[in-house]
């Protein structure tokens, strides 16, 4: 019985790695991440994010594996607010990484230049991307703030 979970144990590990190896590479082809080193001119911490890419597709593998419990009660729970904090952390950095994600794939794409000669804006493209990541980040609060989903 020990011999077989340690063997699943094994196996789903490999198979969370091997996914997450995929997904990362995709996002390194669609440019996501030499996108934001780019904009941020943090091209000399190459290392860094080397190292964050690695722990955080390790982290999120063993996150979804051992699924650990977050205290995010009620206002009246208590010790609910660390877990609360974790959540609206976490759902801002997912936000950013969903934006930086869509962006890279629209840059891929030339979406936006096909919607902007469609839309017959001259200018404003910008706005226009500014609305609808204002519009995401509004229906995010909004759903976080009444307790949806």
């Amino acid at each position: 019985m020990l011999l077989k979970q340690i063997v699943l144990f094994l196996a789903g590990l490999c198979a969370g790695g091997i996914i997450a190896a995929g997904v990362f590479a995709f996002l390194a082809i669609i440019g996501v991440f030499p996108r934001l080193i780019g904009k941020t001119g943090t091209g000399s911490h190459i290392l860094l994010y080397e190292t964050c890419v690695i722990l955080g597709g390790a982290l999120g593998n063993a996150l979804d594996l051992f699924e650990f419990p977050l205290c995010a009660g009620g206002e009246r729970a208590q010790g609910a607010l660390p877990g609360l904090l974790f959540l609206a952390l976490f759902g801002l950095s997912s936000g950013v990484f969903v934006g930086c994600l869509a962006m890279s794939l629209a840059e891929t794409l030339k979406a936006f230049p096909v919607l902007s000669r469609r839309l017959r804006l001259t200018v404003g493209l910008p706005f226009l991307i500014l609305a609808v990541a204002l519009g995401k980040c509004a229906g995010s609060a909004l759903y976080f703030l009444a307790g949806i989903g």
